[in-house]
C-alpha cells in the first residue's frame, strides 16, 4: 500500500495480456493528468505495433505515452536497459506535474525497476562460450555439483536459467542467489506505489485472447510480419520470437494456412497469458491489490478507489 512518508507517486497496472490494462490506464490517465509508461517487453519495439498490442496512435494522442515503440528491432532490450529508461520517464512525468502510470505484463521489468538488479560482473567470454555449448542435461548436472542450491530451484529443462547460473558461479566464484541478495538501484523505497494486479476469470481472459488475435490479423498483422521478415535482422532477434511472428511467418512461407496460423496464434497467446497470470498471482507482493473480476467501464471507478490516488 502507499507509504505516506514518500511524496512522489507512481501508479502500476499489471497483469496478463488481454486483461484490459490499456483501456483502464487511458481512463485513469485522463482523470489524473498522467503519463502512461510502457512496461511490456514486446511493446518497446517499433516494428510490431499491432501484434504487440500497443496503444493506437489515436489513443496515444489523448495523453502522453512513453517507451512504446521506441527501439529498433535490431536491439535487444534487457530489463536493466528498460528500468533505466523507465526511471528517466518517471522523473520527466514528475517534472511535468504528471502522475506516472506504469502499464504492462513483463514481471521481470517491473521487478528490476522496483527492487533493483544484481551487480553481477561481466562474465568471462571463454566461460560463457563453454557453458552455452553444453547440452541442457550436462549443464544441469554441473550446476548440481557446483551450486546445488541454485540448481534445486530450477526446472531441469530450463536451459537459459541453468546456463546463466552455471556461468555466474564459474566466472565469479559466487552463487547467482548470493549476487541477487545484493540488488541495487531499485526505486521501491523512494516512491509511493499505487499498484493494481488484474487477474480476471480465466475463461473471460482466454476468450479475449482469441478475439484479439483475430482482430490483429484483420488489422494488418500479416503485413507487419511480412515487412519484419524482409528486414536485415541480426541472428535470433527477440522480435522473431514474439507471439504471432512464428505463426504468421509459417503461413507466409506456405507451411500452414490462415486458419491454422490463427489457431496457433490464439493458443500461443493463451499460453502466454497463463504464464503471466501465474507469475503475477504468485510473485508479486501479497499487499498489492488484486482485481479478480471482469474488467469493464462500469468497474473503473471501483478500481480507482482501490488505487487510492
Amino acid at each position: 500500500m502507499p507509504n505516506p512518508a514518500k511524496t512522489e507517486s507512481v501508479a502500476l497496472i499489471a497483469g496478463p495480456t488481454a486483461s484490459g490494462k490499456t483501456a483502464l490506464a487511458l481512463w485513469l490517465a485522463a482523470r489524473h493528468d498522467a503519463t502512461i509508461i510502457n512496461a511490456d517487453s514486446a511493446q518497446v519495439y517499433a516494428a510490431l505495433p499491432i501484434l504487440s498490442a500497443q496503444p493506437t496512435p489515436g489513443e496515444m494522442a489523448k495523453v502522453p505515452h512513453r517507451l512504446f515503440g521506441y527501439l529498433d528491432g535490431r536491439e535487444a532490450c534487457s530489463a536493466a536497459r528498460w528500468a533505466g529508461d523507465a526511471k528517466t520517464a518517471i522523473a520527466e512525468a514528475w517534472d511535468e506535474g504528471r502522475l506516472p502510470i506504469l502499464v504492462g505484463g513483463t514481471g521481470l521489468y517491473l521487478r528490476t525497476l522496483l527492487d533493483g538488479i544484481a551487480p553481477v560482473p561481466e562474465i568471462d567470454a571463454d566461460v560463457r562460450a563453454a557453458v552455452r555449448a553444453l547440452p541442457t542435461g550436462t549443464a544441469y548436472a554441473a550446476l548440481m555439483a557446483e551450486d546445488p542450491a541454485s540448481a534445486a530451484n530450477l526446472n531441469p529443462n530450463d536451459d537459459s536459467r541453468i546456463k546463466r547460473a552455471l556461468e555466474v558461479i564459474r566466472s565469479t566464484g559466487r552463487s547467482i542467489a548470493a549476487w541477487r541478495k545484493a540488488k541495487a538501484g531499485g526505486i521501491a523505497d523512494d516512491i509511493r506505489l499505487h499498484p493494481i494486479i488484474l487477474l480476471p476469470p480465466r475463461d473471460w481472459l482466454h476468450e479475449r485472447c482469441n478475439r484479439r488475435f483475430e482482430a490483429m490479423m484483420a488489422a494488418g498483422a500479416v503485413e507487419e510480419v511480412r515487412h519484419l521478415l524482409q528486414q536485415d535482422l541480426p541472428a535470433d532477434p527477440p522480435l522473431l520470437r514474439a507471439i504471432g511472428v512464428p505463426e504468421i511467418g509459417a503461413m507466409l512461407a506456405g507451411e500452414i494456412d490462415e486458419a491454422e496460423a490463427i489457431a496457433r496464434g490464439q493458443a500461443a497467446t493463451r499460453q502466454y497469458a497463463k504464464r503471466q497470470y501465474t507469475w503475477f498471482r504468485n510473485q508479486t507482493s501479497p499487499d498489492w491489490p488484486r482485481w479478480n473480476g471482469e474488467l469493464s467501464d462500469s468497474e473503473y471507478e471501483n478500481i480507482e478507489t482501490i488505487l487510492q490516488f
